[in-house]
């Protein structure tokens, strides 16, 4: 009896270990999305259906976007979250230290989001190395193939910290960018958000159907 006892405590404890490990790389994190809400954020300048919750996940609805914005502002932050388009692609962006008026890629940065195969396809159109998923739009280029094909689910985390911009995807770093050598005056004169400290987190819709879901953040102090 006794050693079956100390069998089902090891097997717990096996089992309670990846848990606890989480919690610990977790540590610090707190959630901005609570799977059923959109509390904590603001539409502004909505289109169609915007953006909206079901089965745990916040969508922006097909035909729908503006800038879904966190109530909160944020200065130097990681921020983890888990994206999944549909096969025929999305474009969307995340909005870091952004202003609530005016273009979040232009006033703020947007990070871009958006589906790789379709877009080296020619969904949209020709591109340039800054308008691909992760990078700093217009202003600085990530690398490509990290991306899952759609349909499944990517994992990021962007980390802000002072004018250094992070960018993981899928496990791979892609960008990892040094705002302070952002020097050509015409870049900074279409981009003055990148001179930016702080801000709101936005999702940055453009009509196109994508899910978002366990978004969370840790302030850098």
């Amino acid at each position: 009896m006794r050693r079956l006892a100390l069998s089902s405590v090891l097997v717990l404890s096996l089992a309670v270990a990846p848990a606890l490990v989480a919690q610990q790389a977790e540590a610090g994190f707190t959630s901005l999305f609570d799977g059923k809400s959109l509390s904590g954020w603001t539409l502004v300048g909505g289109r169609g259906e915007g953006y909206g919750v079901k089965d745990g996940v916040l969508f922006c609805a097909k035909g729908g976007g503006g800038k879904l914005l966190t109530d909160k502002e944020y200065s130097d932050f990681v921020l983890r979250f888990e994206f999944k388009m549909p096969p025929e692609g999305s474009n969307n962006g995340l909005g870091i230290r952004a202003p609530r008026e005016g273009d979040a890629a232009y006033q703020g940065m947007e990070l871009q989001i958006i589906d790789e195969a379709a877009a080296l396809s020619g969904k949209w159109g020709t591109l340039k190395d800054a308008q691909y998923h992760g990078s700093v739009y217009g202003v600085i280029a990530a690398k490509k193939g990290a991306m899952k094909p759609a349909g499944q689910w990517n994992v990021q985390e962007v980390t802000a910290k002072g004018k250094q911009i992070t960018v993981v995807l899928n496990g791979q770093t892609i960008l990892d960018a040094d705002l302070s050598t952002v020097t050509d005056p015409a870049v900074l004169k279409q981009h003055p958000g990148v001179l930016r400290t702080s801000g709101h987190i936005g999702l940055l819709g453009h009509n196109d159907y994508i899910e978002f879901r366990n978004i969370r953040i840790k302030e850098l102090r």
